[in-house]
């Protein structure tokens, strides 16, 4: 396959020039082991965008044995948090000072409208300079006894850690992970999604002229039954961080048991939005259609399945059919664009078949449906569905994509039951007036994370993760440190303490 550079116009006089993506390893970049090429595709127009280098379980050694001698023999791990402070700070700020690319690159690669690209590579940057705070701030307990002994625990990094990243908001999401492991001390392997492999290819380059030493972060470009599956297995990787997909972290885990790796898993989700008659229906709503159609539905925690108390869910529904049947779909570049394409043809004809499920279960299509065979572009309307039960597949399984189901409830035990009665539990949302109501249905929903009376809206300080086929384990703040570092117990005896004397003759 030919490799050559792109220069693209994108609007007025902005260029954003295009190299083929390569591996990252040894702090360079580099073809593939077995020179394969494939290629990432514009889901604007479907167009070649550029080639990628095709890992293999030969690249994937390559990076980790790089990985591998960078944690063991080079300087990272030994260096003191304020050092590897200063270099995350670095990080930041090429992040900062490449957001406007970093963001035509995310929105040119993913189809994520322009506006929204911005606020995630700025995301991207904080994320950076939030363990780069954190890593100093890391300190271990005591447990003083008596005057006999003084006991206490410290952290050290784990090793090498394979990062395997999702390919919606693909930029923040790999530095959610690249972050904490990094600050504290590790080695990294990033296999990022092969439907958007751009960023990356560009992140590994701002992460290396910050300061990074050679090896300590590589990036290997791939399939996930190849490269992402070498990754997994390989015996020197001692964590896997994955985000995606509920079957394939399962898959994941079977592959890795063998080498007793330690897992941190961020899966699927359909999270419900319950709405109280009591509530601020104007701020529910603006919630309800920001949380499922912002980021073209592509995002694990969207609120999926409105969960409407009866007495108003035909004002309720009919407002928000206004509002979805207004919401703009086009060119992810015109920053008025609300929705843009879906990443991938395939992923297209995934929610394409949804919306047709949907129907054949008899759901009422009150806004948007499908979209013409021979469009350019991946552009799926905004739908929604009412008249939907909770047992129906367009309200239990994950649909990735704008597509919201309306199922009304009539009691607050009802609301519970509905929300509970899926497969998965990452996020979950509540809105009412009534405060005890609030705390009362928030602690009775299975799921990691409850928002009342709000949209996702995040805080860095607080564990990240889900419950039931959601996921296994937390991320953010010091609980990404229970995961990205051994937890050691040191004891320190501080006076003559009685130790028996076996074999000793008396």
């Amino acid at each position: 396959m030919t490799t050559q550079t792109h220069n693209y116009q994108i609007s007025g006089n902005r260029q954003v020039e295009i190299q083929p993506a390569r591996h990252f390893i040894q702090g360079a970049y580099c073809d593939g082991v077995q020179g394969k090429w494939f290629e990432t595709i514009n889901p604007t127009n479907g167009e070649v965008i550029t080639q990628v280098a095709e890992g293999f379980e030969e690249d994937i050694h390559r990076a980790v044995c790089a990985a591998h001698q960078a944690f063991h023999e080079g300087p990272w791990r030994r260096m003191s948090a304020k050092e590897r402070s200063r270099i995350m700070v670095n990080i930041a700020e090429g992040l900062e000072k490449n957001g406007e690319e970093l963001a035509y690159l995310e929105t040119l690669d993913t189809g994520l409208p322009i506006a929204q690209a911005r606020g995630q590579a700025a995301r991207a940057a904080d994320n950076f300079r939030f363990f780069a705070k954190k890593a100093e701030e890391m300190t271990g307990e005591t447990y003083p006894v008596d005057e006999s002994f003084l006991n206490y625990t410290v952290r050290r990094p784990v090793g090498v850690a394979g990062l395997i990243t999702p390919w919606n908001t693909p930029l923040m999401l790999s530095t959610w992970k690249i972050a904490p492991c990094l600050a504290t001390g590790n080695t990294a392997v990033l296999k990022p999604a092969e439907w958007s492999p751009l960023t990356a290819t560009k992140l590994a380059q701002i992460i290396h002229d910050a300061g990074i030493p050679e090896g300590v972060f590589n990036v290997v470009h791939g399939f996930g039954e190849t490269a992402g599956a070498a990754l997994v297995a390989h015996p020197l990787v001692n964590l896997i961080s994955f985000t995606g997909e509920t079957t394939t972290g399962k898959e994941i885990m079977r592959n890795g048991s063998s080498t007793l790796k330690r897992f941190s898993m961020e899966l699927g989700g359909k999270s419900p939005v319950v709405v109280f008659a009591d509530a601020d229906l104007e701020r529910a709503l603006d919630a309800v259609v920001f949380g499922l159609y912002s980021l073209n539905g592509e995002r694990c925690t969207a609120g999926s399945r409105l969960l409407i108390e009866r007495s108003i869910k035909d004002e309720f529904e009919e407002r928000l059919k206004e509002r979805v049947a207004r919401i703009r779909l086009g060119d992810p570049f015109d920053p008025k664009t609300e929705v843009g394409p879906l990443i991938h043809r395939n992923h297209y004809q995934r929610v394409q078949e949804y919306i047709r499920v949907g129907l054949n279960e008899g759901a009422t299509l009150a806004v948007g449906g499908f979209s013409p065979d021979d469009q350019v572009g991946n552009f799926v309307r905004p739908t929604l569905f009412t008249n939907v039960r909770n047992d129906m597949r367009i309200a239990q399984e994950e649909i990735f994509g704008p597509v919201l189901v309306s199922i009304p409830f009539d009691s607050e035990e009802e609301a519970v039951h509905l929300a509970n009665d899926v497969a998965y539990g990452l996020a979950a949302y509540v809105w009412t007036n009534n405060l005890t109501k609030a705390h009362r249905v928030a602690g009775q929903i299975e799921s990691g994370m409850v928002w009342i009376n709000s949209q996702n809206v995040r805080d860095l300080r607080t564990p990240f993760g889900g419950s039931k086929n959601s996921g296994i384990g937390r991320e953010g703040g010091h609980y990404s440190f229970e995961f990205y570092t051994e937890l050691k117990t040191i004891h320190v005896s501080m006076s003559h303490h009685p130790i028996p004397k076996f074999g000793k003759v008396e």
